[in-house]
Formats: C-alpha cells, structure tokens, sequence
C-alpha cells in the first residue's frame, strides 16, 4: 500500500525575543518582549526515510533568521511578520509556505491593563 503525505508542517512557537518595535518612540528606546510562533509547510518527505537534517528544514537557522528581523526595529507589527515571512521563503528554498504570528507583551494601551497584541501573516510562493 502506497501512502502519500498531503501536507507537512513544522511549527516552532514561543520563540522569545526582546526587541525595539512600536508606534511610540518610547517602544522603540525601552523595548520590550515579543514572542514569535511559525508554522513552516515544506515538503519534509525525504527525511521521513533518510533521518538527513539536510533533508529537511533546520530549525536553528530558521530560529537565526527570525532573530535577525526581530532585531531590526519596527513601528508595525504587520511589519515585522512580513520581513520574517519574506525573508525565510527566500533563504529556504524547500518552504511552501509560512505562518508568523508576532504576539507583543504588555503593549501600551491605556486602561487595558495586562494584555497582548498579536499580527499573524501566511505567505506562499
């Protein structure tokens, strides 16, 4: 029997970072914590038999690649998803396509309170 895979994800979440984005430049002298969550679809079916990381995406250079954009200052968040997004489709070839979500801690808001606010981008080839 001859099993095909229909779709391969990698995801990596709660990748934490401090980083320099927002509207207010007081965001962009004091920073502040971000977490990053990718959902990577590639084709993985060669290292499902070989076990080769070269057969697959590696998630240390994906992480290096996510760390450089997050250190590149940033008012939107729309921003910054789209520079990690464009920026793995092309240093991976084998991606298809990718999900970033960038979650921003405590963002100031007035009269929020503790909160969150998140931009989530997909983009394809």
């Amino acid at each position: 029997m001859t099993m095909n895979i229909e779709q391969s994800c990698i995801e990596l979440r709660g990748l934490a970072f401090y980083a320099y984005h927002g509207v207010l430049p007081e965001e962009r002298q004091r920073g502040n914590n971000f977490v990053v969550d990718l959902t990577i679809e590639a084709d993985i079916s060669k290292a499902i038999s070989t076990d080769d990381l070269d057969d697959t995406v590696n998630y240390a250079a994906v992480y290096d690649v996510v760390k450089r954009e997050m250190n590149v200052p940033s008012m939107l968040l729309e921003h910054v998803c789209g520079r990690i997004a464009t920026a793995l489709l092309e240093e991976f070839e084998m991606l298809l396509r990718v999900s970033v979500c960038v979650v921003k801690k405590n963002p100031p808001i007035e009269g929020a309170g503790p909160c969150e606010s998140a931009v989530r981008l997909t983009m394809a080839r």
